[in-house]
């Protein structure tokens, strides 16, 4: 029989023990949610969850539940309703501020009660009474007997009910303490009262609730590590003390290994030839494990291995001792029908299909707990997790709520530990609640060491502790990311822990209409908001081999109540960006991280991976091509290039010197240099897999690469005939880091010169660029025009205020004060001398549509853009009415001719 087949059944099963008194009384009624999902409508008593909940332990022999108990809210827990039918009717597994569960609002203390049987084939064994997770203080009486308590909101917990058990119909009465706020315990984003980015409570039982026999020795869990480099599974039986144990390894019906030990010790269970696991290949093997005793139970792992190492020259996380960019999103886990809880099992599958669909292979679980088959999907399906801690209900440090803390996040670790696809623990996030994080990092490490920990997500904001520095991770968060992320050091990767947030409002699915919000402007349609998140994501694929980003986390999948940053909108109804483009630009950052793309037509230098150079940069010097630290401005132009569509193939690359236009990379007798127009497949090149990086591949002469050796690059073939051949250290020496460029303007402004910026947009070419009353504007200028406009139309190119290799525009009639952006505004403003300033103020000059665009380096994706006689930095089709795709690159391209005012 199916374990479909049986969770129906199981539902029927409910719904026909239920004592006729209390059938009456509880009678279920959904209320209605703010917005209803396309599985809503599916939820009834018979079929609330009817899955069997416990993927990595399984027993054929089980009862749900799941259905409509009776309830009642209570000043406390202190008098128990035994055989008293309750008013109140809730659907079980859903929490009860959910419209699913029938009561809809919170109670700080309550009773839930339902009556049960229990088969007559269970005679003889042991019966469990088993919790998904219910938020918090869990008190159990089975026929008036307390079988049990429990405190923690998100790990699952059993009693052994049999001794109060009777013949015919016997009676639960659940009692829950859940009152929230009050800094006690881990409750993540849950608020009683919710706002901005904390939402609704999820109180009360909020996972399946089911009964299963077992005997007197029996298995509580299985914990699986995978030892890939031995090619075994480590296996510890979890139960009764000193029992013989047989474990074997499946695929199908094929035993792969097996082993036979005792509970509680390690078998090393042969699995020889393993299929790993990774996100292009889930492939999960099938356990079974038997008690001596008679007890059996099924589950499965995927063979993986973890860690981390220098690739490339750069700390890395390791997959299969591979480096595999992380490219995810920031999973919440709420929905709008059932708040905590998923309406179906569909409907928790859907959400992890449709981020893999969007091209992301990894989830951030964010300071919450899913239940066990959440985690059975993302490892079928081959999604990275990883899994955070719930934060107490606090920003600052909460002394009273670190025991309670410290204990769940002790039984998560156990419970969870066996799952394949957590890659990560992150114990804080952005300070929340945070203390003694070094050690607590050391007591992650203690309960599990095959994973990084990430002692903080965001330790670079908010009210985060000084770094330990004893993690595996440095987490950035940087919404736009209008700085580059912190570098990763000699022994922790960097991460871009969230960024993006961007949002939309879809008018007939927000949470409550018109007050939605995003981190960020709201974006007014599908092609600006997805325009947008290329636009950031093209700088997520920039930092990964230009400041050794190895993982980035965007916010988010779905909207969440009235955070509209969701790729989807919370009812899941409608996809609010173009599928195809987030995946192709999802796609790209994975294929720059493994080193197959350069980003067509973007300044690049190319830095040097091998171990001990890597503070060397492949330039032209006297046209032959070779490794130098840059130090000059000359080092640093001679190190920039064009990445190019390739001149042979348009698949492949070509490299042009930046300060040598039409003059590209290209072999000569063995060596790399430059020339003018060279043929064309002497200079494509085509990048594959390297070492960390790039490897740039010959187009003409194919299994040859661009290497640097004893300082000069050549075209090498591993083993050839020449000594720049030698295949010690080739693999090192053929990689290359294709990072944001060394000079990062791509064209030319004369430095310390007055010059005046002519509008190029047809119509509107006698029009210049000039400052009024602190603000920026366009108007007309001509040989009558009065002194002050032709003044305040001259600027002074300056060195960029922050980063010399772009530009700062100084007043000519006002010295010290600069064009700078605020709130995209251009404006003239005195020089503060801090660093916001000195990026708002700074512009690199790019090659433009009839003249020179001026890039912002601080406001991602900007150019300096006229608009209805205004100046802006603007965005191609962003989200203001400034950002209007209309004209935008005629708008942004300006001409650099003779000063009004010399």
């Amino acid at each position: 029989m199916t374990r479909r087949v049986l969770g129906v059944l199981a539902g029927i099963l409910i719904a026909a023990t239920i004592s006729p008194t209390s059938a009456q009384a509880a009678e279920w009624q959904p209320k209605v949610p703010p917005l209803t999902t396309p599985w809503t409508a599916r939820v009834s008593p018979t079929n609330a969850l009817p899955e069997y909940p416990r993927p990595q332990l399984v027993r054929t022999e089980w009862q749900n539940l799941n259905g409509v108990w009776e309830f009642t809210g209570a000043p406390n827990l202190n008098n128990p309703p035994i055989g008293r039918p309750l008013a109140e009717g809730v659907l079980v597994p859903y929490p009860i501020e959910s419209a699913l569960s029938g009561i809809k609002r919170h109670e700080d203390n309550m009773f839930y009660r339902r009556t049960f049987t229990i088969p007559s084939t269970w005679n003889g064994r042991r019966v469990k009474l088993n919790f998904g997770a219910v938020t918090w203080e869990t008190r159990v009486w089975v026929n008036g007997t307390q079988v049990g308590t429990h405190t923690g909101g998100f790990d699952a917990f059993s009693f052994d009910i049999t001794p109060a058990l009777r013949a015919g119909v016997n009676e639960i009465v659940v009692g829950v303490h859940s009152p929230i706020d009050g800094s006690r315990y881990p409750i993540g984003k849950q608020r009683r009262d919710p706002s901005g980015i904390f939402y609704t409570a999820a109180s009360g039982i909020w996972q399946t609730v089911w009964l299963e026999p077992v005997r007197s020795a029996h298995i509580t869990r299985l914990d699986t590590t995978p030892d890939v480099a031995a090619g075994v599974l480590d296996l510890v039986v979890q139960g009764t003390a000193g029992q013989s144990v047989t474990a074997e390894v499946r695929t199908g019906n094929t035993i792969i290994g097996s082993r036979t030990g005792t509970t509680g010790s390690h078998l090393r269970i042969p699995v020889p030839n393993a299929r790993l696991w990774s996100p292009d290949d889930p492939f999960l093997y099938d356990l079974r494990v038997t008690l001596a005793g008679g007890d059996v139970v099924t589950g499965y792992f995927g063979m993986r291995s973890l860690g981390k190492a220098v690739v490339g020259g750069v700390m890395r996380p390791l997959l299969n001792g591979k480096f595999v960019f992380q490219i995810g999103t920031l999973d919440q886990g709420y929905w709008p029908d059932g708040i905590y809880t998923a309406p179906t099992d569909e409907a928790l599958r859907w959400d992890l299909e449709r981020q893999k669909a969007l091209g992301f292979n990894m989830v951030r679980k964010h300071i919450k707990v899913e239940p066990a088959r959440w985690f059975y999907h993302a490892d079928r399906l081959g999604l990275l997790v990883w899994q955070d801690m719930p934060s107490l209900d606090a920003v600052d440090e909460v002394p009273n709520g670190r025991a309670n803390f410290e204990s769940e996040l002790r039984r998560i670790l156990d419970q969870l530990k066996g799952i394949t696809s957590i890659v990560q623990w992150v114990p804080f996030n952005e300070g929340w609640g945070e203390y003694d994080a070094g050690r607590i990092v050391n007591l992650v490490r203690s309960i599990d060491n095959t994973r990084l920990v990430n002692h903080n997500s965001g330790s670079n904001c908010c009210v985060s502790d000084p770094d330990p520095g004893n993690g595996d991770v440095i987490d950035d968060h940087a919404y736009q990311i209008t700085t580059a992320n912190r570098p990763p050091d000699a022994a922790r990767v960097a991460v871009l822990g969230e960024f993006g947030g961007l949002g939309r409002r879809v008018v007939g699915h927000e949470y409550e209409p018109g007050k939605g919000f995003a981190y960020g402007a709201l974006y007014p349609d599908e092609q600006s908001l997805t325009r947008r998140y290329e636009e950031i994501t093209k700088q997520v694929a920039r930092l990964v081999h230009t400041r050794g980003l190895s993982a980035s986390v965007y916010t988010e999948p779905y909207d969440v109540e009235n955070e509209v940053n969701g790729f989807y909108t919370y009812d899941r109804r409608v996809l609010k960006m173009t599928e195809a483009r987030v995946r192709d630009i999802n796609q790209k950052v994975l294929a720059v991280a493994r080193g197959t793309a350069v980003g067509p037509d973007d300044l690049v230098s190319l830095r040097v991976t091998t171990t001990g150079y890597t503070d060397r940069y492949l330039r032209h010097r006297d046209s032959l091509a070779r490794t130098d630290v840059p130090g000059s401005d000359l080092d640093r132009l001679d190190a920039t290039f064009f990445a190019r569509p390739g001149l042979a193939d348009a698949s492949c690359l070509s490299f042009e010197a930046r300060n040598f236009p039409g003059h590209f990379l290209r072999h000569a007798g063995s060596r790399i240099g430059i020339a003018p127009n060279p043929n064309a497949g002497d200079a494509t090149f085509c990048a594959r897999e390297g070492s960390g990086g790039s490897a740039l591949e010959s187009f003409n002469l194919r299994g040859s690469f661009i290497r640097h050796f004893n300082e000069n690059v050549y075209l090498a073939r591993s083993g050839g005939p020449n000594p720049w051949d030698t295949s010690n250290s080739f693999a090192a020496d053929t990689t290359w880091a294709v990072s944001v460029a060394l000079w990062r303007s791509g064209a030319d402004l004369p430095l310390d010169q007055a010059r005046s910026f002519r509008v190029t947009t047809p119509g509107f070419t006698d029009r210049y660029l000039r400052h009024r009353d602190s603000l920026a504007r366009t108007d007309v200028v001509t040989g009558t025009s009065d002194a002050l406009l032709k003044a305040d139309a001259t600027f002074v190119i300056r060195r960029g205020l922050a980063d010399p290799t772009c530009y700062s525009l100084e007043s000519r009639n006002f010295p010290n004060s600069y064009l700078r952006h605020a709130d995209f505004r251009v404006r003239l403003s005195g020089n503060d001398n801090t660093d916001l300033f000195r990026r708002d103020a700074t512009f690199c000059a790019q090659q433009g549509d009839g003249g020179v665009r001026l890039e912002s380096v601080n406001e991602l994706g900007t150019n300096i853009r006229h608009y209805q006689e205004e100046v802006w930095v603007a965005s191609n089709g962003g989200a203001h009415t400034y950002d209007n795709p209309a004209s935008y690159l005629q708008d942004v391209s300006w001409a650099v001719g003779s000063p009004w005012a010399p």
